[in-house]
């Protein structure tokens, strides 16, 4: 199959990407209590940083975050990203709207090709740059090697193709490229969830996807942020 550069199908040739920052963070309280997420800091920096800045070395120029809880806290401290080197606009939310939600939600903001979607909560060194959607493709994946907290796994990987069921799962890392048709359904400000889009897609074979090897943290307790936090202190 004849894969496509992700930034030749930006229609203005500028590359989007969306971070998800919506979440409440039950799993970190009492540290998300008064601090969001994505902005609880590892080596010195809030975890968003981490990923404005490798999408910056990508050559991603304008990044699309979505916020609930406290999300003026985020806006306040990222501002416009042009301290970054990016334009920083934001999708605001009453209520989280789980993960297709707040994707279809941003839509006026995603432009009309595909566009990237990183998890505001993980930790990663993936090459944004590096990922590619095939031109039949609605979704491609990144996935990763399963995490003790998650041994079971989310999909499988065959030949290149994400499917949902299978031997020798791996999961979601919460990094793929998306075409905006996908969302389509999904009206503005309704909650609604990423997989079942996706298992639709993977039953038409139309979701790519490929095998991350390298660093990825799923940053999810008040612990894997400390272990981080210390790591990367001592680097």
């Amino acid at each position: 199959m004849q894969q496509l550069d992700f930034r030749h199908e930006i229609s203005d040739e500028r590359l989007i990407a969306m971070i998800l920052a919506a979440g409440r963070g039950e799993r970190m309280r009492p540290l998300t209590d008064h601090t969001p997420k994505p902005l609880l800091e590892a080596g010195g920096k809030p975890l968003i940083v981490w990923h404005i800045e490798r999408l910056q070395r990508a050559g991603f120029t304008d990044i699309v975050i979505n916020h609930a809880h406290l999300g003026r806290m985020i806006e306040d401290c990222l501002g416009d990203g042009s301290r970054f080197g990016v334009n920083i606009r934001y999708s605001p939310e009453v209520e989280a709207l789980e993960t297709a939600g707040g994707i279809a939600n941003a839509l006026p903001l995603l432009g009309d090709g595909p566009f990237l979607v990183v998890n505001g909560d993980v930790y990663c060194d993936i090459d944004f740059a590096a990922v590619e959607l095939g031109e039949s493709q609605s979704a491609l994946l990144v996935l990763v090697d399963n995490p003790p907290q998650h041994p079971g796994g989310d999909f499988v990987l065959n030949n290149g193709k994400v499917q949902g069921e299978g031997e020798r799962k791996l999961t979601f890392s919460g990094v793929g490229i998306y075409r905006p048709h996908l969302f389509a359904g999904i009206p503005r400000g309704a909650k609604a969830k990423l997989a079942p889009l996706l298992r639709e897609q993977m039953a038409l074979g139309k979701v790519g996807g490929i095998h991350h090897r390298g660093r990825w943290e799923d940053v999810g307790t008040p612990e894997r942020l400390r272990c981080l936090d210390e790591e990367l202190r001592n680097l």
